[in-house]
């Protein structure tokens, strides 16, 4: 048996524009994401949007934002008026995240946008959009794998991984994801 190298991470190289912004833009919102956002008190919802839309995202009216949430790359972000963005959700926008009006995503819910290719020894880099619908709600603790769509008023119970999109008002749960009922019923 032949001992085959199937990862070298010396030829990694992150595609040219990747993050969207420049390097000193990217340590600079790091900066403020962990001081002036992270150590605001829970009531300033309104600094916290006007932090988020001073480095470009796209931030509706009435969004509250916890300010234990972490953003990649916050230019990369819409969020729609009256979302909620629980404690401890970290919204991993390598590639865009958008999150319709009046959505919920609970406390420690990972959005996961980007990955790498297993099957390439440079361990290529990659993004995928994900969005969560108008009306929907993820549970505490969801994971959302990239280029998921969680679809209108669907709901994604607590601790459960989503690796494929969601239909309208579905409710579903667990790992492997498993449709549950009907929202509306």
């Amino acid at each position: 048996m032949t001992d085959t190298q199937v990862q070298d991470l010396s030829r990694f190289r992150l595609p040219p524009g990747f993050r969207g912004r420049s390097a000193f833009v990217v340590q600079l919102w790091w900066l403020v994401q962990a001081t002036a956002f992270a150590r605001s008190p829970q009531f300033m919802y309104g600094w916290r949007r006007w932090l988020l839309r001073l480095f470009g995202a796209s931030i509706g009216d009435g969004v509250l934002i916890r300010p234990s949430v972490r953003i990649t790359y916050p230019w990369k972000l819409t969020i729609g008026d009256h979302s909620w963005i629980g404690d401890f959700v970290e919204l991993y926008t390598l590639g865009p995240i958008q999150i319709e009006r009046n959505a919920v995503v609970s406390q420690y819910c990972y959005l996961c946008t980007g990955s790498h290719d297993p099957s390439t020894p440079t361990f290529d880099i990659f993004a995928k959009q994900i969005i969560v619908k108008e009306e929907a709600w993820l549970a505490a603790g969801v994971f959302i794998h990239p280029g998921v769509v969680i679809q209108k008023g669907s709901v994604v119970a607590a601790r459960s991984v989503v690796r494929r999109s969601t239909t309208e008002y579905g409710v579903y749960g667990g790992e492997p994801l498993r449709f549950l009922r009907d929202r509306r019923l």
